[in-house]
């Protein structure tokens, strides 16, 4: 594998002479140039959190794919690692696909399981794919070997991929997602005893939903008692605000115990309510934590950094995960993301009046907003921030919607990319936002992660302006904070 990793870290370098910073992130992990999409191997190890990725390492359009890697002590600070694998046997000539990573036991090495891909007609994937799920093992990380089948697809089986791993009690087990004979999407549960010989236990769930043939990227992780199932339902149509992006994420909560069925409890909920969020993957920290990363990107249109910045693709900034009393999956950013903060402003503003307009900040880079807001004695039809805007008046507007009850993300003035409105319910009479501003992206977190949205926002040229509005009415400020964010790369290097 060693003459196909060096050939794909000069295609990064390549590539990354033409590469265009303009929306590059400064805190989300990217590829130095080139495509990426989902975030595969999360793991600890080494002392070290290691994030891998989906990488096309020689254009900005999905390819033969490989796994991009980063690591960090803090997951705060980043390091630039080698490409980790490259298609380099028969099995994933066609891609090193996703999959996951967990520590050996016994030889403590770090193990990954992975999809192999290849094209049936051995030229592209108008004629289908032939899927196996791999594994390779590394002692640092950095440098994996000894690729391997450990599954093979069945008959007739068309989509079979993307395997999660863990270990409960003394057995180790395996979800993949898989479309059904009757092209139904479901996903499939394995174990083993050794990591190495598997054996199928069960179809662990399918969706009840006809429309959907195929639940990529699934993962299954115990909270508080219950059991979280997240997945990605190719094939759903939109109902209401469910299900209208091109990939959607979501997740159920429900029951299970070796041997047993999964007993759903909970429907299907969006696991974030942006334009851009898919593939989310969780790991156990060192600490007990759930954490998870997400692609922010999509296959279906083109994003403007494909056009001529040479990299396309972002993940998510690293959240923690809990289930709160309603089974509702709560994400917030990992506390450890304070430590990005390299000023704050706290800005004294207790009220909006109708139609006001608020400068907030004439010229803005990265930035985290922290904002509260009394709802029992706002009167205001819709307010929030005006993000991103430049002197020519695109922008993206994020805020409350009172007749909905909802947060949203308004992209209809963005400069660049899809526009479109993005919404997520909230209750009760206070409002709190934590609003993630990166050089081409937006997270936003409503009420201790309760509601979370992630959409790219590509900016036009010139200063980039923060303004804050209501419109039919006063809002109420409680607090309102904006703090400078620095680079995650060392030495700030992108």
């Amino acid at each position: 594998m060693k003459y196909e990793l060096e050939r794909a870290e000069e295609g990064v370098r390549e590539l990354t002479k033409t590469r265009n910073l303009r929306w590059y992130p400064d805190f989300h992990i990217a590829a130095r140039a080139g495509w990426i999409n989902d975030p595969n191997g999360l793991s600890f190890f080494a002392g070290r959190y290691q994030v891998y990725f989906q990488h096309h390492p020689f254009g900005t359009k999905h390819g033969p794919m490989h796994w991009g890697h980063v690591s960090s002590e803090d997951l705060v600070t980043w390091r630039r690692e080698p490409i980790a694998m490259a298609p380099s046997v028969d099995e994933d000539k066609d891609g090193v696909f996703s999959g996951s990573a967990v520590v050996d036991d016994e030889s403590g090495r770090l193990v990954a399981y992975f999809t192999g891909n290849q094209w049936a007609n051995g030229v592209n994937e108008k004629d289908g794919v032939k899927q196996v799920q791999l594994m390779a093992d590394s002692k640092d990380g950095v440098h994996f070997r000894d690729k391997r089948v450990v599954i093979r697809t069945p008959a007739n089986v068309t989509h079979f991929r993307d395997p999660k791993v863990w270990k409960q009690d003394d057995a180790w087990y395996l979800i993949l997602g898989a479309c059904s004979e009757r092209d139904r999407g479901q996903v499939w549960l394995y174990t083993s005893e050794n990591m190495r010989d598997w054996e199928f236990d069960q179809i662990l769930f399918e969706d009840p939903d006809p429309d959907v043939f195929m639940l990529e990227c699934p993962d299954m992780f115990p909270l508080n008692d219950k059991w979280v199932l997240t997945y990605c339902p190719m094939g759903l149509r939109a109902k209401g605000a469910i299900g209208r992006n091109h990939h959607n994420a979501g997740y159920v909560v429900g029951e299970w115990q070796p041997g047993e069925e999964f007993k759903q409890e909970t429907p299907y909920r969006p696991a974030d309510w942006g334009h851009d969020y898919y593939a989310p993957q969780s790991f156990k920290g060192p600490d007990g934590r759930r954490i998870s990363f997400a692609w922010m990107g999509g296959f279906v249109r083109d994003l403007p950094s494909q056009a001529s910045d040479s990299w396309s693709g972002q993940l998510t900034i690293p959240r923690v995960q809990v289930l709160n009393i309603d089974k509702i999956l709560c994400s917030m950013p990992v506390p450890e993301l304070k430590n990005l903060r390299r000023s704050t402003e706290v800005i004294s503003l207790s009220l909006i009046d109708d139609n006001e307009v608020v400068l907030l900040r004439r010229d803005s880079g990265p930035i985290e907003i922290e904002a509260e807001f009394d709802l029992s004695v706002t009167t205001s039809d819709r307010f929030g921030f005006k993000l991103h805007l430049t002197p020519d008046g695109h922008h993206t507007f994020v805020g409350y919607d009172a007749a909905s009850s909802t947060v949203f993300i308004d992209r209809r003035l963005v400069a660049e990319g899809d526009g479109g409105i993005r919404t997520a319910p909230v209750t009760g009479d206070r409002l709190s936002l934590r609003i993630f501003v990166d050089n081409g992206s937006i997270e936003l977190f409503a009420n201790g992660g309760v509601a979370v949205m992630s959409s790219f926002s590509f900016c036009g040229s010139g200063p980039r302006a923060v303004e804050m509005s209501s419109e039919g009415g006063h809002a109420v400020v409680e607090s309102l904070k904006i703090h400078d964010l620095k680079s995650i790369w060392l030495d700030g290097e992108k």
